[in-house]
């Protein structure tokens, strides 16, 4: 055993050596290794992040989301409904939610208003998210003037900025009194926007959602695992956008991976029958050549992989964040968590170190079976 690990210590110092005698072609193809491990490994990073996210928020929502559709388009519900399911087995509770969209010229961005359910602002209050209050250049005290749906003004003083660690949900969110939100966009007590409704048993969901239906038969039933994968496919969407402007990158790897594969140059020929007459066994070319391959592109990968990481979790992607995060004005600026997956690293290590190896393992295999004489004459 010990035999044959000083073998290979002497294979590995033999191939960085013959690195550094082609220390420029080496190192651009290296670099290019290393630009090509970090494209792709921060698109996977940062679209993972952000689905990761997304199920976080999602972990508390609701189990069930009961709309009125009246035309095929959503529409406010009456009071009524809430009685019509409160009674349901199955369901623990049941409120009627009160949110909204409303357009200010002045950032040219849509604004959530909604009603929290749980300790909303006094009347005449707002709390408001952090990109909003960036952008509008508000602090907690100042006054937010809106205009109302009839065209008059509507003054919030600002109780408070939400944190900035909730940003992903929050970056153009409103939280206003039930009184303040009907007086704004003229709905009339009685109406609501939504229905939310917690289910007791996560197994009896689809169950509750048809005995919803049953009831209600103008009524839209959304599920929690319906929004998580609405959120998914479009984070894919976005992630597979990107992955495909990097397929010219990718090609250029797999042009650069059939030019290994075609053959050798005649220095590298001669390098092997060298060997070969020298006395090396086929067994101790390949292992060089393979110990060369895999030097490069293990060096390659991992740098390419830490400069995604920090460009993801540290830089927040400034090359991707436009397309990923899709909002058009008021950006959410939040720290996604760190998180290693070792099925994601395997994954982008099949995808980019293995197919370089067996590219550089397969010519000089070719070569080193041939006589010393035979190659050199080639």
């Amino acid at each position: 055993m010990n035999a044959w690990i000083e073998r290979q210590r002497g294979l590995i110092d033999f191939s960085v050596a013959n690195l550094g005698r082609r220390r420029g072609r080496n190192l651009g193809l290296f670099l290019a290794y290393t630009l090509l491990v970090f494209l792709l490994a921060s698109v996977v990073l940062y679209g993972d992040a952000l689905r990761r996210e997304a199920r976080l928020v999602l972990a508390d929502a609701p189990e069930l989301v009961v709309q009125r559709l009246t035309a095929g388009r959503h529409d406010l519900l009456p009071e009524t409904w809430l009685e019509k399911v409160r009674g349901l087995r199955g369901v623990r509770g049941v409120e009627g939610r009160l949110w909204g969209y409303h357009y200010d010229p002045a950032v040219a961005a849509n604004y959530t208003l909604q009603v929290p359910s749980t300790a909303p602002p006094a009347p005449g209050q707002a709390v408001i998210g952090a990109a909003l209050a960036g952008a509008r250049g508000l602090a907690a005290g100042d006054v937010l003037s809106l205009r109302a749906f009839d065209g008059r003004p509507y003054a919030f003083t600002l109780s408070g900025i939400l944190d900035a660690e909730s940003e992903l949900v929050s970056a153009d969110l409103m939280l206003v009194n039930a009184t303040d939100f009907r007086a704004f966009f003229g709905v009339e007590a009685g109406r609501y926007t939504d229905l939310a409704l917690h289910v007791a048993n996560p197994r009896e969901v689809r169950k509750v959602a048809e005995k919803v239906l049953e009831r209600l038969p103008g009524a839209r039933v959304i599920a929690r695992e319906e929004m998580r994968r609405t959120y998914e496919a479009a984070f894919n969407w976005r992630q597979g956008v990107l992955l495909t402007f990097l397929s010219t990158v990718l090609l250029a790897f797999a042009l650069l991976a059939w030019d290994k594969a075609s053959g050798l140059s005649a220095e590298e020929r001669r390098e092997i029958g060298i060997l070969k007459a020298l006395g090396w066994e086929t067994g101790d070319v390949l292992h060089m050549k393979l110990w060369e391959g895999a030097l490069v592109s293990l060096c390659a990968f991992l740098a390419g992989y830490v400069l995604a990481w920090l460009h993801v979790f540290y830089a927040d992607a400034p090359l991707f964040t436009a397309v990923l995060k899709g909002w058009s004005v008021l950006y959410p600026h939040f720290t996604l968590a760190p998180q290693v997956d070792v099925a994601q690293i395997a994954t982008l290590f099949f995808l980019t170190v293995l197919p370089f190896v067996a590219a550089t393992v397969v010519p000089v295999w070719r070569a080193a079976t041939l006589d010393p004489d035979e190659v050199m004459r080639e």
